[in-house]
């Protein structure tokens, strides 16, 4: 084994003293902050174990509880609870402390930053019978956590306050020698100076508290605890303890659902997913999932609420998909919402009605919208000049031609729409266009259509716009999206296109043209509401009483903020608008594009056989969900999030209250006497609601998931400062000690399981289901600013308790990964091609192997093969550069580019080009 480490890096102290304490046999090589050792992560990472096997460990507690494993000292359950605390409240916390310390001399702010880990810690010392945190010796918890606080209680300026259980018990662990040793290896003497070089390499810790909160979309940041005071801890234990007033059923929905007087009406879209294909998982998390989570949010809110969504049928997308799998544009639409429904079944996505346009009421409404618009002025005639494939006889529409964009030059921009750079195009202004449907260069041609005035309209939509955004919540995005078009001026825009399947334009002289889809799919909204209800009108014409969230992907908005508004507000029909729009950014998978011809990705119709429950999926995308920037799923960091936030640490505590209750008393949750510690606890998890409240209410979807984990990570410490396991065994006073806790710690699950609601309803259903929880709890606890209650009094009787997770394994997720990443075909059939062209051309006598390639027949279909090997290839090399891969590493994949680039030559009866290969500069 081989240790890398870095001198003044605070987190190779704790490796460090570990190997050292443990006496592993291992070598230790000291590397500066810049070298990378792990080549597949995107940064430098310090420590890092190289263990025999060739893995890598790069984890500092890792690297910890794996020394001590193979020492015969195994980690203690009690272990596993302290390295996790580490990791999520103290380390964010002292990396906080430290920035403020050696960057900004901050050291009394510092000390507020680290008042709540170390008071925990206190409390956790103060009630042990051993000198150490879980036993009479040294264990790893002690060196990890006395590691992370060494560079700052052993600094002289640092006042923390009156800590006396946390400074003994610091003491005792440092006299150890393999603890000064490794601290005098890292810091050299030096202190916290020796820490500057590295913390100025890092990212700065965010430094404002999660009780500030703003409107705008910040960067995600580890937030320090809230310090509770006494009048707070009084508060929330008085309002406790009056518990649920209220416990009858509650209502059931009654459709249709209609707006009320005197109510909080809220209407719901979601961005119409396209029919033509099977929706990958950014289609899932960009607009339906988000959408249901606030949905079922506001449900719970008591908020009058509709939830509508449907597929978007018509357009070029449909017609080039019923070509390609040979049926007709009506049996593709049919196919595919029916594939569109059953994923969002599965999803769990409680719409109240998901419909489609490809309806009567789409035609009606939209050309009723048409008329409007040009009998005030708004529409004129121009002839426009369009692509013309002469070899298929049609005009290309948005969607059949492909070429390179004249803005950012990506190489594979649509017609309509650049989907790297966003900006929209006209498919004359592509470079190099090519038909998509036999690969032809399609010649420039005139046609007339109808166009939009958009210019005209610019001033209302401004006016509009500037209350909307002021008065709602816009994310960040489709604000800037949005000021960016106005600010570039407004362009007319072509509303009709040369299809037959779309809605039919009722004018005399465009009879042969449709509606362009941009013009007609926002329609979909108003028409499959009307298909819900014939009293549609009362929620989209309705503008005083309605409050309208659209919920989509950024390539969506300037549709939903400029296109739309300007139609509707242009048919002068008192039409309601759009008062929050919601965008996300892209979901990439594993640093690459989701493609479901290359078997890249988890797609919708695949997610079920993957054997991962539905509520994990949908936890695993909010977790991650790209509210700032673009984010990427990740098999591993799913399974790590699986294994540390869903199993250890929510479903550790849910579990362990439920037990408790069960096991000690009989099924009957006990008599609660609450002491300062269970005041505290309940004055905790009522800030969490509060916040997560205020969150959700902006629509900030991700951080108000984080509030649900800190609940229950509360809950654990809470549970493991206390031990009512063995309190239990104890006499009358330890016997009430033991009940109350437990009766308080059921209690905060019973919450638990009304704040999860939204983001994972069957595991909410289940968690109420095993403590037999009144059927409005839930309502009752999210009502106005957020109410922590005690919804399960004493006496009450829980039902029977089983574990909520299971623990995703490592071959389960390896085999997954290797399944949906494209990764094992496309290397085996590299290795196969090259291994071929070798042992055929290569390994020959030059003079043979020119003959032989220069005899070889084209074969058609396998340059199709091959050409689409070279793609992956290229966009794999591509991918290992922007990462800056090792340099090895990226030689190889441009070795197999290029004898895939020969052996494509070979198929289509060319002779390849010799590789030029540049020599080394002597």
């Amino acid at each position: 084994m081989k240790l890398y480490v870095s001198e003044g890096n605070p987190h190779c102290i704790k490796v460090l003293a570990v190997l050292e304490l443990t006496e592993v046999k291992c070598d230790v090589e000291v590397m500066n902050h810049e070298e990378r050792v792990v080549p597949f992560l995107t940064r430098p990472a310090l420590p890092v174990l190289l263990l025999p096997s060739g893995q890598h460990l790069f984890s500092p507690n890792t690297i910890c509880k794996y020394l001590f494993d193979i020492s015969g000292q195994a980690a203690t359950n009690a272990s596993n609870q302290w390295l996790e605390w580490d990791a999520t409240d103290l380390q964010p916390a002292v990396l906080q402390a430290l920035h403020m310390m050696a960057l900004q001399g901050k050291s009394a702010d510092a000390a507020a930053v680290l008042k709540g880990p170390l008071n925990c810690l206190e409390q956790s010392l103060s009630k042990r019978s051993t000198p150490f945190l879980s036993a009479d010796i040294i264990t790893v918890e002690d060196i990890v956590l006395w590691a992370a606080l060494y560079p700052i209680l052993s600094d002289s300026s640092f006042e923390a306050g009156n800590f006396r259980f946390v400074r003994s018990w610091f003491e005792r662990v440092g006299v150890l020698s393999a603890c000064q040793t490794a601290a005098w290896r890292v810091l050299q003497g030096k202190g916290i100076e020796a820490l500057k070089t590295f913390l100025q390499k890092q990212p700065a810790p965010q430094t404002q508290r999660r009780d500030t909160l703003t409107s705008s979309y910040t960067t995600e940041a580890e937030d320090t605890d809230h310090v509770m005071t006494e009048e707070e801890m009084e508060e929330a234990a008085q309002i406790w303890s009056e518990g649920l007033k209220d416990s009858s059923t509650v209502a059931q929905r009654k459709h249709p659902i209609l707006p009320q007087e005197g109510k909080r009406n809220v209407l719901i879209t979601s961005a119409l997913p396209y029919v033509n294909n099977v929706p990958h998982l950014g289609n899932i998390i960009g607009c339906v999932l988000s959408a249901d989570i606030f949905a079922r949010y506001g449900r719970l809110r008591g908020w009058n609420l509709l939830f509508i969504c449907g597929t978007d049928e018509y357009g070029t997308a449909t017609e080039n998909k019923a070509r390609e799998e040979g049926l007709t544009p009506q049996e593709i639409c049919d196919k595919y919402h029916a594939i569109h429904s059953a994923i969002y079944q599965w999803f769990q996505i409680d719409f109240d009605y998901f419909g489609r346009t490809t309806t009567q009421c789409q035609t009606d409404i939209a050309q009723d919208i048409f008329w409007r618009l040009h009998e005030r002025g708004f529409l004129f005639e121009d002839t426009v000049e369009q692509l013309r494939c002469e070899n298929c006889q049609r005009f290309l529409a948005d969607r059949f031609v492909e070429g390179t964009c004249p803005y950012c030059h990506y190489p594979e921009a649509r017609g309509d729409q650049c989907d790297k750079c966003g900006r929209l195009i006209n498919a004359v202004e592509l470079r190099n266009p090519q038909c998509k449907v036999c690969k032809e260069t399609p010649v420039i041609r005139s046609s007339k259509h109808l166009f939009l005035d958009l210019p005209k309209l610019e001033g209302e939509l401004e006016q509009w716009l500037e209350r909307s955004i002021r008065s709602g919540d816009w994310t960040a995005n489709a604000r800037h999206i949005t000021r960016s078009w106005i600010r570039d001026g407004l362009k007319p825009r072509c509303i009709t296109r040369d299809l037959q399947w779309g809605t039919p334009v009722p004018h005399q002289d465009f009879k042969d043209k449709v509606f362009y889809v941009w013009f007609d799919a926002p329609i979909g909204y108003l028409s499959i509401t009307a298909n819900y209800t014939d009293q549609w009108e009362k929620w989209w014409k309705n503008p005083q009483q309605v409050e309208l969230y659209n919920f989509m992907a950024k390539d969506n908005v300037p549709f939903h903020s400029v296109v739309f508004p300007c139609s509707l507000l242009g048919a002068q029909d008192n039409y309601t608008l759009v008062n929050n729009l919601i965008a996300t950014e892209y979901l990439n998978y594993e640093d690459t594009k989701f493609s479901k011809s290359r078997g890249v990705g988890v797609f919708g119709d695949m997610a079920k056989d993957t054997g991962i429950p539905s509520d994990v999926w949908r936890f695993y995308l909010l977790y991650l969900r790209p509210e700032g920037q673009d984010a990427a799923f990740s098999w591993a960091d799913m399974a790590l999030k699986n294994n540390s936030e869903l199993l250890n640490n929510l479903g550790n505590f849910i579990n362990r209250a439920g037990m408790f209750v069960c096991k000690f008393f009989e099924g009957c949750v006990p008599e609660m006497l609450l002491n300062e510690d269970d005041k505290r606890l309940i004055a905790q998890v009522c800030w969490e609601l509060k916040q997560y409240i205020q969150l959700l209410d902006k629509v900030r979807i991700r951080d108000a998931l984080k509030c649900i984990l800190n609940i229950s990570r509360h809950g654990n410490q809470y549970i493991q400062v206390n031990e009512p396991w063995k309190k239990i065994k104890g006499g009358d006073s330890d016997r009430q000690r033991a009940g109350t806790v437990t009766g308080v710690s059921v209690n905060v699950a019973c919450l638990l399981s009304a704040v999860l609601e939204p983001y994972m309803p069957t595991v909410s259903h289940t968690i109420r289901t095993q403590l037999q929880a009144p059927p409005s709890c839930a309502n009752a606890m999210l009502q106005g600013t957020g109410t922590f209650i005690c919804t399960l009094p004493a006496g009450h009787r829980i039902g029977t308790v089983s574990p909520l997770f299971q623990k995703l394994e490592t071959e389960q997720i390896e085999a997954l990964r290797k399944k949906f990443g494209g990764q094992q075909l496309e290397e085996e059939d590299v290795k196969e091609k090259t291994q071929s062209f070798s042992s055929s051309a290569v390994e020959t006598k030059p003079s043979a192997a020119a003959e032989q390639i220069t005899s070889v027949n084209a074969d058609p279909e396998k340059a199709k093969q091959l050409t689409a090997l070279v793609a992956q290839q290229g966009e794999k090399v591509r991918a290992l550069k922007a990462q800056k891969a090792e340099k090895s590493v990226i030689g190889e994949e441009v070795t197999k580019l290029l004898e895939l680039k020969k052996l494509l030559a070979l198929a289509e009866g060319k002779t390849p080009e010799p590789s030029n290969q540049k020599g080394k500069k002597k």
